[in-house]
């Protein structure tokens, strides 16, 4: 039998194909359901993500269901989402707790497995494929996993004093990419916490020669932008290379920084030269520019902006359901994409927009916004700061994507 790529030295053993039932033995303990009494169920992301906690339901909501409590440390599945990795190790934190017939427990059987092991195992690409050739069927609902095929699966499997050493190992990988995730989500409070001050007028910088800055001047969207023309190009107009930029909404929704650098962005071109001849001249994006999305599902996202700060000489557009606003006087770089962000300005959108499925805002609408705007100073310090924390927010984001690129290298290195 084969060994893994990467090991450690004290190990040398050649690892042994088992069956899953030879080693996992399914344990379940049903739940005699009371109808006045409430419980708490889970359920397990795809992907690999883990298992979350659903809100409390009462008995009579149960009804029939076949439940069963939550043992702690054992291996966990959705046979439903099983070939997409929905899989899981249960924690103390889930005593008490139900999970229904669809989620299958397992325990070390024969002391032979580590179910910490088991689970970084089948988040492999090698592990999935084992659990797609459980869950036969089309995709979605359709391709459920069958447990006694689950159970007839033959493994490479090596003795459980290594299989413990690689998931302490992994488990510690993890518990760094916990902590840079912590950061950045500490980092990201504190940034929505400061734009909240910044604002909100609360706080306010000082001037260099240790002078108040005078008061912020009220005044309408319309009193400060202009529109310009868009284009309605699709996707299916759009490619990977080509001589004019094309700012989709989606990608303002999805990928785009509020700061649009074209250098640290990628961005798609229109395909067809006949399209780009089309183009007037005042429809190419200028620094400065803000593109605004004029359609959303849901709240959060309507009205989403981004600032052009540098088009480092390329040519660009803004295309389907997206607005181009040009200022009509000189701001600081980056003040009026984090004034967009702001939280008198978001919440002017939501009341603002209209529509039931798919949220919309009108040009109309948005030269109704009440702004705030400080003097070209004050924008400068706001900028300047608020673009500082986010280059600390990106460089960790940075740390994030190569940690778990790192780790998903060791996954399929550790294993046979």
């Amino acid at each position: 039998m084969a060994t893994p790529k990467l090991r450690f030295k004290e190990f040398d053993r050649e690892w042994s194909s088992k069956k899953v039932s030879s080693f996992l033995k399914k344990t379940s303990n049903p739940v005699n359901v009371e109808l006045n009494k409430s419980y708490q169920q889970i359920g397990i992301r795809s992907h690999g993500k883990g298992i979350f906690h659903k809100d409390f339901v009462d008995g009579k909501a149960l009804g029939n269901k076949r439940v069963f409590w939550v043992e702690s440390e054992a291996f966990i599945l959705n046979i439903v989402f099983a070939w997409e990795r929905a899989i899981a190790v249960t924690t103390t934190a889930e005593n008490g707790m139900i999970a229904s017939h669809r989620f299958p427990m397992y325990l070390p059987k024969n002391n032979l497995s580590n179910v910490h092991f088991i689970r970084y195992m089948f988040l492999t690409r090698r592990g999935q494929s084992y659990l797609e050739l459980a869950s036969p069927g089309g995709a979605g609902r359709n391709k459920t996993l069958g447990q006694t095929a689950f159970a007839n699966l033959t493994i490479p499997l090596p003795l459980k004093e290594e299989q413990t050493k690689i998931a302490s190992f992994l488990s510690a990988v993890d518990d760094r990419i916990d902590q840079i995730i912590q950061k950045h989500e500490l980092l990201t409070d504190y940034k929505k916490g400061m734009m909240q001050q910044l604002f909100s007028q609360k706080l306010r910088f000082k001037a260099d020669d240790g002078s108040d800055f005078e008061d912020w001047k009220e005044s309408k969207f319309s009193e400060c932008f202009t529109f310009h023309m868009t284009n309605a190009l699709s996707r299916a107009k759009l490619s990977e290379q080509g001589d004019v930029m094309n700012i989709h909404y989606g990608d303002i929704h999805t990928k785009f920084s509020t700061l649009f650098d074209t250098t640290k962005e990628e961005v798609s071109f229109i395909k067809n030269k006949t399209d780009t001849l089309k183009i007037k001249s005042d429809q190419f994006l200028q620094i400065g520019d803000l593109v605004i999305a004029d359609a959303s599902e849901d709240y959060n996202d309507i009205g989403k902006t981004l600032e052009i700060i540098n088009l480092d000489g390329k040519k660009a557009v803004a295309g389907l359901h997206t607005y181009i606003a040009r200022p009509d006087q000189i701001h600081a770089t980056g003040f009026c994409g984090y004034m967009m962000q702001s939280a008198k300005v978001r919440k002017q959108i939501k009341v603002l927009a209209t529509g039931i499925s798919v949220l919309g805002i009108s040009k109309t609408n948005l030269n109704k916004l009440d702004l705030a705007i400080p003097s070209l100073p004050e924008q400068t310090k706001i900028a300047n700061f608020l673009t500082a924390i986010d280059q600390k927010i990106d460089n960790v984001a940075e740390q994030i994507d190569h940690a778990k690129t790192w780790k998903k290298g060791l996954l399929q290195q550790m294993f046979v």
